[in-house]
């Protein structure tokens, strides 16, 4: 018996010896699985790296962390990303964005009114779904939100494998917490039309908590998610217990994000050039110049109290330059009431979790409109303390998916998994 046992014991610490010589010595296995985070303005893909259990966010060929979820149709050619976004001004028609939002959810003939009066692509209502009409009116084209997500989806796919050069077929994905069975379904699909197997969806709120550690963090149950991106604030309110997820509440503006922020300074910027010439500003090209220039404006006054910069116009005349001064408290004034609507969404997830504000552990910020300095003080200066923002908001979700992905597919070191308990929470909208 004794021998019997010596022998387990040797055979044992071989195994162990063999595994830590492995992970010294031999070159760390490729990852298998990937994590995606398909976003309704920007998209990214991910990699849990096993041995050092680092997190990579895999980078275009641009070096770009994130694509713009856009596909464009010019003809017989499809531009994804920012090939789409760059002939934007000029082909809108037929360059649809916001596919997320549509995917798999039913439309009533009065929600479809609404939906297709905000866009300059056509929409079509087919039974209750949503599908985007392209090309030009002789030889029109009718595609769905999900092959638009399969477009976008290919993209990240060709990316990851370009830079681990070896083949990409396995993913977990991220998907909003309210998304019925329906539109995880479609999601599903649009990720197989890409070539892509999804072995787990998570959600989005439960991603960012995998992100930011808090899975493990001692002291941590009641966990508030403020997810504010391009074009929608969703708010969702967890409790976790180790590695188990429980969505209490879950509120958010569909028509709140950084994009309405730019249209303000935009508009604000468009008034002052029209009355220096004296003249409408018509043209595309000038418009998409001030569009990008207002982008440009609203990232740097992130870190800066004014940003100055010059834009020429060559519509509004021969050498039409105008110079452009903003500071961070215009762009504060200009926007107050929509950053005042950001904390609407997080009163109503409180009242309904029956939660004070003291019993709120963390607070963590998702979305790379959270980077924006008035929208964190206000969340600061309502909760009496300052946000988790330890991780890239822009990315957290990424990094969650890939943390997943890493778990799933055996990686070194383990983690404790997601589990995500169901429940019938429904999302409060307070657009």
């Amino acid at each position: 018996m004794s021998t019997s046992v010596s022998i387990l014991g040797a055979s044992v610490l071989a195994l162990l010896l063999a595994g830590y010589l492995g992970q010294q010595y031999l070159p760390p296995p490729k990852p298998r699985i990937v994590g995606i985070d398909l976003g309704t303005t920007f998209s990214c893909i991910g990699v849990y790296h096993a041995v050092t259990g680092d997190v990579e966010v895999i980078l275009d060929s641009s070096q770009h962390k994130t694509i713009p979820s856009m596909v464009a149709f010019t003809g017989a050619t499809e531009l994804v990303g920012y090939a789409a976004l760059a002939q934007a001004e000029h082909n809108p028609s037929n360059t649809i964005y916001d596919a997320k939002r549509f995917i798999g959810k039913m439309f009533s003939t009065e929600e479809f009114m609404k939906e297709a009066e905000r866009y300059n692509f056509k929409l079509k209502e087919d039974n209750g779904l949503i599908r985007f009409i392209v090309g030009s009116s002789k030889n029109a084209t009718e595609v769905s939100p999900e092959y638009i997500g399969s477009r976008i989806l290919t993209e990240l796919r060709k990316t990851a494998e370009a830079n681990l050069t070896s083949s990409i077929t396995k993913a977990v994905m991220s998907v909003p917490a309210e998304f019925n069975e329906m539109q995880r379904n479609y999601t599903i699909q649009a990720a197989k039309l890409a070539g892509i197997e999804v072995m787990r969806l998570i959600n989005e709120p439960t991603a960012a908590a995998l992100a930011y550690g808090l899975h493990g963090k001692e002291g941590v149950e009641n966990v508030l998610v403020v997810d504010l991106g391009g074009g929608t604030l969703d708010v969702s309110l967890l409790n976790v217990q180790g590695g188990m997820f429980l969505t209490i509440a879950m509120a958010g503006n569909n028509h709140l994000g950084g994009q309405d922020f730019n249209h303000r300074l935009n508009q604000h910027l468009q008034d002052l050039i029209e009355r220096k010439f004296k003249k409408p500003l018509k043209n595309s090209e000038d418009i998409q110049r001030l569009r990008l220039l207002v982008e440009e404006a609203k990232i740097n006054l992130t870190n800066k109290q004014s940003v100055h910069a010059s834009l020429s116009l060559p519509s509004m005349g021969e050498g039409s330059i105008y110079n452009i001064n903003v500071t961070r408290a215009q762009f504060e004034k200009l926007n107050e009431d929509l950053f005042a609507k950001v904390l609407v969404p997080i009163k109503r997830v409180l009242e309904a979790g029956r939660l004070t504000l003291e019993e709120v552990d963390e607070i963590v910020l998702v979305g790379g409109s959270t980077r924006i300095p008035k929208v964190r003080s206000l969340i600061a200066e309502f909760f009496g303390k300052e946000p988790n923002v330890s991780v890239d908001p822009e990315l957290a979700v990424t990094y969650g998916v890939a943390i997943q992905a890493g778990i799933i597919g055996g990686m070194w070191p383990l983690q404790v998994s997601a589990i995500e308990l169901n429940t019938a929470t429904k999302k409060i909208q307070v657009n």
